[in-house]
Protein backbone atom coordinates (compact mmCIF):
# COMPACT_ATOMS: atom_id res chain seq x y z
CA UNK A 1 0.00 0.00 0.00
CA UNK A 2 1.35 3.64 -0.84
CA UNK A 3 0.68 5.71 1.67
CA UNK A 4 1.21 9.63 0.81
CA UNK A 5 3.95 11.48 3.17
CA UNK A 6 4.94 15.76 2.98
CA UNK A 7 7.04 17.65 1.05
CA UNK A 8 9.66 19.51 2.47
CA UNK A 9 9.96 22.70 0.50
CA UNK A 10 12.75 23.02 -1.80
CA UNK A 11 13.60 26.51 -3.40
CA UNK A 12 12.68 26.50 -7.25
CA UNK A 13 15.95 27.71 -8.38
CA UNK A 14 19.85 28.17 -6.93
CA UNK A 15 18.60 31.83 -6.22
CA UNK A 16 15.62 30.40 -3.99
CA UNK A 17 12.52 30.50 -4.04
CA UNK A 18 10.58 32.96 -6.47
CA UNK A 19 8.98 34.72 -3.72
CA UNK A 20 9.38 33.82 -0.19
CA UNK A 21 5.84 34.78 0.76
CA UNK A 22 4.80 31.32 -0.41
CA UNK A 23 7.14 28.53 -2.02
CA UNK A 24 3.95 27.82 -4.58
CA UNK A 25 4.10 30.81 -5.83
CA UNK A 26 5.71 30.68 -9.78
CA UNK A 27 4.67 33.54 -11.47
CA UNK A 28 3.50 37.27 -10.77
CA UNK A 29 3.45 39.72 -8.28
CA UNK A 30 5.43 39.03 -5.10
CA UNK A 31 5.10 39.70 -1.44
CA UNK A 32 2.19 39.54 1.20
CA UNK A 33 0.96 42.90 0.25
CA UNK A 34 1.52 45.31 -2.88
CA UNK A 35 1.16 49.24 -2.66
CA UNK A 36 0.21 51.48 -5.61
CA UNK A 37 -0.49 55.15 -6.36
CA UNK A 38 -3.08 55.75 -8.22
CA UNK A 39 -3.01 58.23 -11.31
CA UNK A 40 -6.22 60.15 -9.30
CA UNK A 41 -3.67 60.16 -5.90
CA UNK A 42 -5.76 57.67 -4.73
CA UNK A 43 -3.73 54.99 -2.74
CA UNK A 44 -4.41 51.28 -4.21
CA UNK A 45 -3.58 48.25 -1.24
CA UNK A 46 -3.24 44.71 -1.96
CA UNK A 47 -3.17 42.55 1.24
CA UNK A 48 -3.32 38.77 1.26
CA UNK A 49 -5.79 37.38 3.80
CA UNK A 50 -5.83 33.72 3.10
CA UNK A 51 -9.17 31.46 4.60
CA UNK A 52 -10.46 34.84 5.19
CA UNK A 53 -14.48 35.02 3.65
CA UNK A 54 -16.05 38.02 2.11
CA UNK A 55 -17.84 38.61 5.98
CA UNK A 56 -14.65 37.77 7.54
CA UNK A 57 -13.13 41.33 7.06
CA UNK A 58 -13.52 44.99 9.12
CA UNK A 59 -12.14 48.06 8.28
CA UNK A 60 -12.65 50.83 10.16
CA UNK A 61 -11.29 54.54 9.87
CA UNK A 62 -9.38 55.62 12.74
CA UNK A 63 -10.36 58.83 14.67
CA UNK A 64 -7.24 61.03 13.64
CA UNK A 65 -8.49 59.98 9.81
CA UNK A 66 -5.19 58.99 9.24
CA UNK A 67 -4.93 55.25 9.20
CA UNK A 68 -7.29 52.30 8.58
CA UNK A 69 -7.29 49.19 10.77
CA UNK A 70 -7.74 45.72 9.44
CA UNK A 71 -8.94 42.58 10.86
CA UNK A 72 -10.21 39.81 9.97
CA UNK A 73 -10.37 36.19 10.59
CA UNK A 74 -10.09 32.97 9.00
CA UNK A 75 -11.96 30.14 10.42
CA UNK A 76 -10.92 26.22 10.54
CA UNK A 77 -12.75 25.00 7.98
CA UNK A 78 -11.49 21.10 8.02
CA UNK A 79 -11.31 19.43 11.27
CA UNK A 80 -7.22 18.85 10.80
CA UNK A 81 -6.80 22.82 10.12
CA UNK A 82 -4.21 23.49 13.79
CA UNK A 83 -6.48 26.61 14.66
CA UNK A 84 -8.34 29.09 12.68
CA UNK A 85 -6.40 32.27 11.74
CA UNK A 86 -6.91 36.36 13.09
CA UNK A 87 -5.49 38.85 10.91
CA UNK A 88 -4.74 42.53 12.28
CA UNK A 89 -2.87 45.16 10.75
CA UNK A 90 -3.10 49.10 9.33
CA UNK A 91 -2.43 51.34 6.27
CA UNK A 92 -2.70 54.82 6.30
CA UNK A 93 -1.06 58.60 5.60
CA UNK A 94 2.12 59.46 7.51
CA UNK A 95 1.80 63.00 6.66
CA UNK A 96 0.76 66.33 7.89
CA UNK A 97 -1.02 67.48 5.19
CA UNK A 98 -4.02 65.29 4.19
CA UNK A 99 -6.66 63.12 5.59
CA UNK A 100 -8.46 59.46 4.59
CA UNK A 101 -11.81 60.77 2.92
CA UNK A 102 -13.10 57.67 1.85
CA UNK A 103 -11.95 53.88 2.08
CA UNK A 104 -13.37 51.01 -0.49
CA UNK A 105 -13.25 47.60 0.10
CA UNK A 106 -13.30 44.62 -1.72
CA UNK A 107 -12.62 41.21 -0.27
CA UNK A 108 -12.32 37.88 -2.35
CA UNK A 109 -10.49 34.32 -2.86
CA UNK A 110 -8.89 35.63 0.36
CA UNK A 111 -7.21 38.91 -0.77
CA UNK A 112 -8.29 42.19 0.61
CA UNK A 113 -8.12 45.28 -2.17
CA UNK A 114 -8.49 48.41 -0.65
CA UNK A 115 -8.76 52.23 -2.16
CA UNK A 116 -7.83 54.87 -0.12
CA UNK A 117 -8.83 58.30 -1.25
CA UNK A 118 -7.63 61.31 0.54
CA UNK A 119 -8.35 65.46 0.81
CA UNK A 120 -5.48 68.07 1.65
CA UNK A 121 -6.21 68.85 5.46
CA UNK A 122 -5.06 72.38 4.11
CA UNK A 123 -6.74 73.66 0.54
CA UNK A 124 -4.11 75.63 -0.18
CA UNK A 125 -1.69 72.89 -0.02
CA UNK A 126 -1.53 70.47 -2.56
CA UNK A 127 -2.29 66.74 -1.64
CA UNK A 128 1.38 64.92 -0.76
CA UNK A 129 2.10 61.04 -1.91
CA UNK A 130 3.18 59.34 1.37
CA UNK A 131 1.47 56.83 2.94
CA UNK A 132 2.15 54.12 5.63
CA UNK A 133 2.50 50.33 4.62
CA UNK A 134 1.24 48.94 7.84
CA UNK A 135 2.51 46.44 10.62
CA UNK A 136 4.76 44.37 9.13
CA UNK A 137 5.79 46.29 6.48
CA UNK A 138 7.61 49.20 6.41
CA UNK A 139 6.51 52.74 5.06
CA UNK A 140 7.24 54.99 2.26
CA UNK A 141 9.02 58.02 3.09
CA UNK A 142 8.58 60.29 1.07
CA UNK A 143 6.32 62.38 2.96
CA UNK A 144 6.80 63.33 7.47
CA UNK A 145 4.77 63.63 9.98
CA UNK A 146 3.71 62.64 13.37
CA UNK A 147 1.79 59.83 12.54
CA UNK A 148 3.68 56.49 12.72
CA UNK A 149 3.13 53.10 13.05
CA UNK A 150 5.02 50.19 13.42
CA UNK A 151 6.41 48.44 10.73
CA UNK A 152 8.84 45.50 9.73
CA UNK A 153 11.51 44.71 6.79
CA UNK A 154 9.27 42.68 4.09
CA UNK A 155 9.38 45.04 1.19
CA UNK A 156 6.31 45.75 -0.53
CA UNK A 157 7.66 45.96 -4.43
CA UNK A 158 6.25 43.04 -6.01
CA UNK A 159 9.56 43.36 -8.17
CA UNK A 160 11.33 43.96 -5.03
CA UNK A 161 14.63 41.13 -4.85
CA UNK A 162 14.52 40.53 -1.69
CA UNK A 163 11.41 39.32 -1.77
CA UNK A 164 13.27 36.17 -3.27
CA UNK A 165 15.30 34.06 -1.66
CA UNK A 166 16.05 30.50 0.00
CA UNK A 167 14.55 31.59 3.20
CA UNK A 168 10.30 31.03 3.32
CA UNK A 169 8.90 33.95 5.82
CA UNK A 170 5.73 33.44 8.09
CA UNK A 171 2.73 35.44 7.13
CA UNK A 172 3.33 38.96 9.30
CA UNK A 173 -0.19 39.92 10.31
CA UNK A 174 -1.30 36.39 11.66
CA UNK A 175 -2.30 36.22 15.77
CA UNK A 176 -1.33 35.01 17.68
CA UNK A 177 0.79 32.38 16.42
CA UNK A 178 2.44 32.85 12.77
CA UNK A 179 1.55 30.86 9.86
CA UNK A 180 3.13 29.21 7.15
CA UNK A 181 1.48 28.69 3.53
CA UNK A 182 1.86 25.47 4.01
CA UNK A 183 0.49 22.86 6.56
CA UNK A 184 0.67 19.15 6.71
CA UNK A 185 -0.50 16.37 9.30
CA UNK A 186 -0.40 12.35 8.78
CA UNK A 187 -3.89 10.88 10.31
CA UNK A 188 -4.65 7.63 12.07
CA UNK A 189 -6.11 6.32 9.32
CA UNK A 190 -3.32 6.35 7.27
CA UNK A 191 -4.55 9.66 5.20
CA UNK A 192 -2.71 12.58 4.81
CA UNK A 193 -4.14 16.37 5.21
CA UNK A 194 -2.20 18.98 3.30
CA UNK A 195 -3.32 22.82 3.47
CA UNK A 196 -2.31 24.96 1.14
CA UNK A 197 -2.11 28.79 0.75
CA UNK A 198 -2.60 30.18 -2.71
CA UNK A 199 -4.36 33.45 -1.55
CA UNK A 200 -6.10 35.27 -4.92
CA UNK A 201 -7.05 31.71 -7.09
CA UNK A 202 -10.80 31.53 -7.17
CA UNK A 203 -11.80 28.00 -6.22
CA UNK A 204 -12.88 26.58 -10.05
CA UNK A 205 -9.10 27.81 -10.88
CA UNK A 206 -7.02 25.28 -8.36
CA UNK A 207 -6.12 21.76 -10.17
CA UNK A 208 -4.73 18.51 -8.66
CA UNK A 209 -3.12 15.93 -9.85
CA UNK A 210 -1.51 12.71 -9.15
CA UNK A 211 1.29 11.46 -11.72
CA UNK A 212 3.97 9.06 -10.53
CA UNK A 213 2.86 8.99 -6.90
CA UNK A 214 3.75 13.28 -6.84
CA UNK A 215 0.99 15.11 -5.43
CA UNK A 216 0.77 18.32 -7.16
CA UNK A 217 -1.63 21.01 -7.01
CA UNK A 218 -1.69 24.30 -9.23
CA UNK A 219 -3.75 27.85 -8.95
CA UNK A 220 -4.23 30.38 -11.12
CA UNK A 221 -5.03 34.23 -9.70
CA UNK A 222 -6.20 36.38 -12.32
CA UNK A 223 -5.52 40.37 -11.53
CA UNK A 224 -8.64 42.51 -10.03
CA UNK A 225 -8.98 45.98 -9.72
CA UNK A 226 -5.68 47.35 -9.81
CA UNK A 227 -3.02 44.36 -9.13
CA UNK A 228 -0.09 44.70 -11.32
CA UNK A 229 -0.97 41.01 -12.43
CA UNK A 230 -1.80 37.97 -12.27
CA UNK A 231 -0.69 34.95 -9.94
CA UNK A 232 0.08 31.54 -10.86
CA UNK A 233 1.15 28.84 -8.56
CA UNK A 234 2.27 25.25 -8.55
CA UNK A 235 3.46 22.67 -6.52
CA UNK A 236 4.59 19.68 -5.21
CA UNK A 237 2.58 18.90 -1.70
CA UNK A 238 3.04 15.28 -1.04
CA UNK A 239 4.20 12.44 -2.75
CA UNK A 240 2.99 8.40 -2.52
CA UNK A 241 5.74 5.79 -1.51
CA UNK A 242 5.21 4.12 -4.86
CA UNK A 243 5.64 5.99 -8.09
CA UNK A 244 1.65 5.19 -9.30
CA UNK A 245 -0.67 7.23 -10.78
CA UNK A 246 -4.24 7.58 -9.15
CA UNK A 247 -7.63 9.89 -10.57
CA UNK A 248 -7.69 13.11 -8.60
CA UNK A 249 -11.00 12.42 -7.94
CA UNK A 250 -9.42 9.73 -5.28
CA UNK A 251 -8.32 12.96 -3.46
CA UNK A 252 -10.84 14.70 -1.28
CA UNK A 253 -10.46 18.65 -1.52
CA UNK A 254 -12.21 21.50 -0.78
CA UNK A 255 -10.83 24.97 -2.10
CA UNK A 256 -12.56 28.45 -1.00
CA UNK A 257 -10.88 32.17 -0.07
CA UNK A 258 -7.78 31.41 -1.51
CA UNK A 259 -6.57 28.18 0.45
CA UNK A 260 -7.09 24.76 -0.70
CA UNK A 261 -7.13 21.27 1.51
CA UNK A 262 -6.52 17.98 0.63
CA UNK A 263 -7.19 14.86 2.33
CA UNK A 264 -5.06 12.01 0.29
CA UNK A 265 -5.68 8.30 1.12
CA UNK A 266 -3.36 5.61 0.98
CA UNK A 267 -3.59 3.58 -2.11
Amino acid sequence: MAMAVPLIPQPQSPEGFYAINNQFLTHGPKGFSEFTMLENADLFVRMDLPGVPEEGVSVSLERSKKAVVVYAEAPKVQKHDSTDRQYVTMTGLVCRCCEISRVTTHMSDGVLRLVLSKTPIFPQRSSCIAFLRGRGLPQDLRGSGTHRFPHGRIGTDPNDPALTGPVLQPHPWVIPISVMAYESKQLQNGKLYVRVDMPGVPKENFTVSVTNGRVKVTGEAPAVSHDSGGRFYSGDVAMLSAPVDIPSRRVKTIAKNGVIRLLIPPV
